[in-house]
């Protein structure tokens, strides 16, 4: 069995006689540098701040160092060893001991930036690497190239054999049917469609023709079996008593016949015509007094000479006193119309204006425009109808005797206010009308007949136009101002 090595001690070396010279301690020093070696400068010593500032961030009492405590004079609990966050090196880390000492570390330091860089990836002067474009290869480059190139290539390739394969469809298609559907349309009673079912075939469009000129205008049959229809005078005016005039219904059915004028009221607008035509449908007459603001209505006509046209809305106003001043006729009236905001337009003058069971409420007449009530201009909501009772009263007494008996007052008179109280002022009275027998002057004010209130002439108008001729009413004036009541009898006009 060998022996087991014993250790040995290695010596170091004795270093040459040039590094003992120059690194070794000479003999005649005993510490490790020489004492005559230049020390470097002293640090100047700062001068000592001022007293202010001394007593804003000085230490609290000699011996003490750090921050002051709060002003309070009461520190906060200082945490112990056993804290989870309270280490023993916590004297020296600021974030942890606001009493610790601060200390600056050494600056950061960047690898040192070589002045030339080679390649597509270069690092610049804080570590961070760049791809650099101009340095990328020419074969990559051409790599990506050719890739681009081929994808083109297939994508048109598979395109062209796509279009290629696929024949073209014929452009026409002989026996082709379309698919339908047949939903069960419920259309309930009182609707707008069957509302218009009703009416329309009781209402005409009129044709009237004088010489070259020609109008157009509609009417509702009141009576079929002997062939009346109820338009508007303004309408038919300027065909009566015309030689060569001509005057012609035209029905839903599109069949036609010849008008004659039965009557004329201009003081109503009002007009009847006759057509030699057995078994037209009539239109179902209703009252005025069951038409209240807010009600539906539906107008049917002929608006701007197309037949049949069917418009909806509801009554705006009730007994609004309208001026009908018909161009090119002589209607001269004064109204209490139903208004409406259902559309009504040139042609419609003379055509129904029923409520929500098809019963006839109203005769078309009037429409508002920018420059006031008439029949020109287009609608813009607001429309005007001469109320089914009038209609009625006119009608009979046109078809009876051909012409319509109306209460007169005897005056002419203008809309006037004092700014509490508006009226009538009276410009002229007839001489032995029932305002001259009543002993109304000029230059009295009318503010109410038989109670009933008087706000303008036109009021004054339908307020007369109320009460039958002969009969007694009671007429309201201010006359010097003070008002008074007089008596007087109608006369018939």
């Amino acid at each position: 069995m060998p022996d087991r090595l014993e250790p040995r001690r290695v010596v170091a070396p004795e270093p040459p006689a040039g590094q003992q010279a120059a690194f070794g301690r000479p003999a005649s020093v005993p510490g490790s540098f020489s004492g005559d070696r230049p020390r470097p400068p002293a640090r100047p010593v700062p001068p000592p701040p001022p007293e202010a500032v001394l007593r804003a961030f000085g230490p609290p009492a000699p011996g003490h160092r750090g921050l002051q405590e709060p002003p309070s004079g009461r520190p906060g609990r200082r945490r112990t060893a056993t804290g989870p966050w309270w280490k023993a090196d916590a004297r020296s880390d600021p974030w942890r001991d606001p009493y610790a000492p601060a200390g600056l570390g050494a600056p950061a330091v960047y690898p040192e930036v070589p002045a030339e860089q080679t390649g597509p990836v270069v690092v610049d002067d804080k570590g961070r690497k760049r791809l650099r474009l101009r340095d990328v290869s020419v074969r990559l480059s051409a790599l990506a190239l050719l890739a681009v190139l081929l994808v083109g290539a297939v994508g048109g390739g598979v395109g062209w054999f796509l279009t290629r394969s696929t024949p073209e469809s014929p452009l026409l298609s002989p026996g082709t049917t379309l698919s339908q559907v047949d939903p069960g349309i419920t259309r309930e009673p009182g609707s707008i469609s069957a509302i218009a079912e009703e009416v329309i075939p009781a209402v005409v469009s009129i044709e009237v023709r004088v010489g070259e000129a020609g109008a157009t205008g509609s009417g509702v049959v009141i009576d079929g079996d002997e062939g009346y229809i109820v338009t508007n005078n303004h309408v038919v005016s300027g065909a009566d008593d015309v030689e060569g005039a001509e005057i012609r219904a035209v029905f839903s059915d599109g069949s036609g016949s010849a008008a004659r004028i039965v009557g004329r009221d201009p003081a109503s607008d009002l007009a009847v015509i006759k057509v030699e035509k057995p078994g037209l449908v009539t239109a179902s007459l209703g009252t005025s007094d069951s038409v209240v603001v807010g009600d539906p209505v539906v107008a049917v006509g002929s608006p701007l000479g197309l037949a049949g046209t069917v418009t909806s809305g509801i009554v705006s106003a009730l007994d609004r006193p309208v001026r009908l001043a018909g161009e090119g006729s002589d209607t001269n009236a004064v109204i209490s119309a139903v208004q409406t905001d259902a559309p009504i337009n040139p042609g419609n003058s003379g055509g129904a204006l029923v409520d929500a069971s098809g019963a006839l409420v109203g005769i078309n007449t009037a429409i508002a425009s920018l420059g006031g009530a008439g029949t020109t201009g287009g609608s813009i909501g607001l429309g005007f109808a001469i109320p089914i009772d009038t209609v009625r009263d006119v009608a009979e007494q046109l078809i009876s005797t051909g012409s319509a008996v109306h209460s007169s007052l005897g005056v002419n008179a203008r809309s006037v206010t004092d700014g509490t109280r508006d009226g009538a002022l009276v410009l002229n009275v007839e001489p032995g009308s029932a305002a001259d027998e009543a002993g109304i002057r000029e230059r009295d004010v009318i503010i109410a007949v038989d109670g009933e209130r008087v706000g303008s002439s036109e009021e004054l108008v339908v307020a007369v136009d109320r009460h039958a001729p002969g009969e007694e009413v009671t007429v309201e004036i201010v006359r010097g101002g003070s008002s008074r009541e007089l008596r007087a009898t109608l006369d018939a006009a």
